[in-house]
């Protein structure tokens, strides 16, 4: 059964093994630590009590942006990131989030289409933002900026 529950100290060593698993160049666990407390907020899901899946966001003001959403690869092509990310946008809902943003890498095609489908709409690219190990990129990628606006009353 996938419950949701947010990420503690205790279990952030399963956030990072997933980290590691989905990225080429992932988060460091200090990173990762100091995004457990302040403005950051996430949840985590899991197939009983193994973690399967988080996201990161962050608070800015009246904004929230999606900071990194994984899936363990094992897990993935089932469903799971959409949970999460219908998550993300309710806890934007509930605590009056004006808008909702985030990044992806122009070759995540299927994120891409993920948001797409969960509203969001591109805003602009960022050039060159994100490290790449592909022979034609130059070593960098761009990240194409994505929003949502929520409780918009005319």
């Amino acid at each position: 059964m996938i419950h949701f529950k947010p990420v503690t100290d205790e279990n952030i060593n399963e956030l990072m093994a997933i980290e590691n698993a989905c990225h080429t160049h992932p988060w460091t666990l200090k990173t990762m630590q100091s995004c457990l407390q302040g403005r950051y907020f996430n949840l985590a899901a899991f197939d009983d009590e193994q973690m399967i899946g988080f996201y990161i966001g962050e608070k800015a003001g009246p904004d929230f942006t999606l900071m990194d959403i994984c899936v363990a690869p094992s897990f993935q092509g089932q469903g799971f990131a959409k949970q999460l990310l219908t998550q993300f946008i309710a806890y934007g809902e509930q605590h009056s989030a004006e808008n909702l943003f985030l990044e992806v890498r122009e070759s995540n095609t299927r994120a891409i289409a993920l948001y797409e489908r969960a509203g969001f709409i591109e805003m602009s690219v960022r050039k060159n933002y994100y490290p790449s190990d592909a022979p034609n990129k130059n070593g960098f990628e761009d990240a194409i900026l994505m929003g949502m606006a929520l409780g918009l009353n005319f």
